[in-house]
């Protein structure tokens, strides 16, 4: 499992990478690829454990007496959440600062880029980046608790 798991979730991660990055011109975007950076983590805690991440891959100390609510990593998980819901509500009140309705999106277009020579930025990516963390962030704290129970 351990093995599968190495292989397998720095493909997820990309994939998930590339579903948010196409969102806001294709279906798919901020959600999608939010469930799929879960997946990815979820496929973590079963073949490690919680503590895994915080403490191989970040190289910090684990409390062995904390609970589940005080982790550090269930923490990071709920402020990705409660950033994410600023993003998406600072997304949308963005148009109406510049006297649009509520959500109104636009685009920019930037020539000369290197590689890809014409981009289209949507500010819709903003409200994807927004809809990512909180999927991310909503989903895990959740998996987290309930696998710590």
């Amino acid at each position: 499992m351990q093995t599968t798991v190495r292989v397998t979730v720095p493909i997820v991660l990309v994939l998930s990478i590339w579903l948010f990055l196409q969102g806001h011109n294709l279906p798919g975007g901020g959600f999608i690829g939010g469930v799929l950076t879960t997946t990815a983590f979820v496929l973590i805690y079963v073949a490690y454990d919680l503590d895994y991440l915080e403490s191989e891959v970040l190289d910090r100390e684990v409390d062995p007496g904390a609970s589940v609510y005080g982790h550090r990593m269930v923490t990071a998980y709920r402020r990705a959440l409660i950033t994410g819901l600023v993003v998406v509500l600072g997304s949308g009140v963005a148009g109406i600062v510049v006297g649009d309705p509520f959500l109104t999106q636009t685009y920019v277009h930037l020539g000369g880029v290197p590689i890809y020579h014409d981009i289209e930025l949507a500010s819709a990516l903003v409200f994807d980046l927004g809809v990512y963390l909180v999927v991310v962030g909503s989903i895990l704290t959740v998996v987290s608790v309930v696998s710590a129970e």
